[in-house]
Parts: C-alpha cells; structure tokens; sequence
C-alpha cells in the first residue's frame, strides 16, 4: 500500500500551517511550527520573500489538504472527478467526500489522536461499521452508519483513556465512550470542515 514516508512535521512547515499531523504534540511547543517556522532545506531561513505564481499557490493550496488527510495523488484526483460529477458546489462536494472516509471519522470521533492514528486502527482491523469488521481507511461512510470500537478490542491499552472522556467532535457525528459506539447522523457540509482550506484553489487548477 503506498504510504508517504515524509516526517510529520516537515511536511507541516513545508505547507507554513499547522496540519495537525501528530495529534496533541501540535497543540504544545514541541510542534516543529512553533519552534521553526521556516520551509524546509537550506533556503528555509532565507529572508527573500517567496511570492507563488499562481499555479504555485493552487498547487500549495492541493498539497496542503492532501498532506492533511493523508490522500496520495490518484485517489485525491478520484474524489475531484467524482465531485465534478455530482450536483452543486464542485469544491464542498470534494471536501464532502473526503471528510467520509473512515480514517476521517474515527480522527473526527475522538477515537485517534490524529488522522494518522486512526488510519492504523482501522487498517488493523479494530472498527465496526454496521456491526461487520472494515479495514479499509477510505471506506466512505452514509448517514445512519453505526461505527463502534470492536467489542473484543475495547479494552486496548490505546483506549483505556478514551472511557468516560468528553470529546469535541464536528455535529455531524457523535460517539458514546462509555459504550465505544456512535453514529453518522447526518453527511458532513462545508460548514463542518474548520480547517482554513481554500477548495476553490484546487478546482481551479484541475480544471486546467
């Protein structure tokens, strides 16, 4: 399975954001953002302003949110396409779909520290949809699903601390950590991504 093999947080100064890559560590001052804001290599402290094109901000703009959920190329490039082909807004659509993927919302339920995390706990085979075992992080979830931590796995060490916790999650989703169940209740909107992402950009240079 192709994976990037990039450092979290060289990824997160290359895009000059917080990516929250590395769950609460980004939240204190280890982040690498906080300690060395600059890019990347050895023109990274250069003092000459760097001004994009404006390709170069579009293609900034696609590798931010990429890097972000952690989506490679062709399958980013899949979710445009079928976003295009969907009724309304090209760019929600995409964010939309992308905000579905399992690995997206075991992040967004509190159940991993980061998308990174809960990407793993899926592939491992530790989640229910429905009631059945997905291992698949971009499996795409529908209003109604029931998601659960699997009930021979809820006593993991990784969730010990999960039991009884309040977790802030998007309206879109709730989770019970008393149980380790939850549920889609509704598909997620533009209004429900609160990262600073700029969708426009990235329709703007597919539609090239």
């Amino acid at each position: 399975m192709a994976r990037t093999i990039e450092p979290d947080c060289r990824q997160c100064r290359r895009e000059g954001c917080k990516l929250f890559l590395k769950g609460e560590r980004c939240t204190t001052k280890k982040c690498a953002m906080e300690r060395r804001p600059v890019i990347p290599g050895q023109h990274g402290n250069s003092k000459r302003r760097v001004a994009f094109s404006e390709y170069g901000t579009q293609l900034r703009e696609k590798q931010k949110v990429k890097r972000m959920y952690g989506v490679l190329e062709r399958q980013f490039r899949e979710y445009y396409d079928k976003a295009n082909k969907m009724q309304g807004v090209t760019g929600e659509n995409m964010l939309s779909l992308i905000e579905r993927r399992l690995d997206n919302v075991v992040y967004r339920m509190g159940i991993g520290a980061s998308r990174k995390q809960a990407r793993q706990i899926v592939n491992h085979g530790l989640i229910t949809v429905n009631g059945k075992r997905v291992n698949i992080a971009s499996y795409s979830v529908r209003a109604g699903d029931q998601i659960a931590i699997k009930e021979n796995k809820q006593n993991n060490e990784m969730f010990k601390s999960l039991r009884g916790s309040k977790v802030v999650m998007p309206k879109w989703v709730e989770f019970d950590t008393n149980t380790f169940s939850g549920k889609i209740v509704a598909l997620p909107s533009r209004e429900d991504v609160d990262a600073d992402i700029k969708e426009q950009l990235i329709v703007e240079l597919y539609s090239r």
